[in-house]
């Protein structure tokens, strides 16, 4: 193995470095991709009551978690899937772009469903070192 052949302290700040680099900074707008992705998938698991979570602190005493994820669960619309697409960051706040499949049953007596894509643009703020999505 490479590592046996360096010296101790060679050895030593390369294991280091190695576990550091496992270990995400919260605070990085790299974390508003992931965080962006991981509450429509809450969403789109019909899991309102995680995505809720993501929201910022301010939203949250707006707002119980029992009446958003009634509301965001209850949702005519089937999201169906969220892919990050692109953001626009300065400072605390990041503007984010994430398509969003989904499926809508139409109205009535006419038949059939609508799938289609739209790109979402998202409000994302940083609070205390983290990433929360702040609801128009």
């Amino acid at each position: 193995m490479i590592i046996d052949r360096l010296p101790k302290s060679v050895a030593l700040v390369a294991c280091a470095l190695v576990a550091l680099a496992g270990c995400t900074d919260r605070a990085n707008p790299d974390n508003v991709d992931r965080r962006s992705v991981e509450r429509w998938n809450h969403l789109i698991a019909h899991e309102a009551e995680k995505a809720y979570d993501y929201l910022t602190p301010g939203f949250r005493e707006t707002q119980t978690r029992e009446v958003y994820a009634t509301a965001m669960n209850n949702r005519p619309m089937q999201w169906k899937s969220a892919t990050f697409k692109r953001k626009e960051c300065e400072e605390d706040r990041c503007t984010v772009y994430v398509d969003v499949a989904y499926a809508l049953k139409m109205p009535g007596g006419m038949a059939g469903t609508v799938s289609s894509t739209s790109t979402q643009t998202e409000t994302w703020i940083r609070v205390d070192g983290e990433w929360y999505f702040l609801p128009k």
